[in-house]
């Protein structure tokens, strides 16, 4: 009988260590995928950026067909700065409506747990 349960546990330990093993090589491929798709997703980014930067320097081209060049470049920049206060005062109003950054609902419940567990060991 001592036999049987000692085999058992060997096969039990060999059979969680290939599984283990399994995991590890499972995780290990899904990483790679995930690191090359990050990577790819950067390299996206930094192409779209270029793009936008073409679409600012023919925007002025487009301008500068009946404007001079520096009234092209001069109306661009100002639209670009006004779009970008418009987004900065739009994620400082979010940013706003989060603070403060603790949960105080979360806070409160907890104080009121404490005053309740208080009083019960008061009674």
């Amino acid at each position: 009988m001592s036999e049987l349960v000692q085999r058992a546990s060997q096969q039990l330990t060999e059979l969680v260590r290939g599984e283990l093993k399994l995991a590890q090589a499972e995780m290990t491929q899904k990483s790679k995928h995930y690191g090359k798709g990050g990577g790819l997703f950067g390299g996206a980014g930094v192409v779209g950026f270029l793009v936008l930067q073409a679409l600012v320097a023919t925007a002025i081209a487009a301008l500068a067909v009946p404007l001079p060049v520096w009234a092209a470049a001069l109306i661009v920049t100002a639209v670009l700065g006004v779009l970008a206060a418009v987004l900065a005062m739009s994620g400082k109003q979010q940013v706003d409506r989060a603070a403060p950054p603790t949960p105080e609902q979360t806070v409160e419940n907890v104080k009121a747990d404490v005053a309740e567990i208080k009083e019960s060991v008061h009674r």
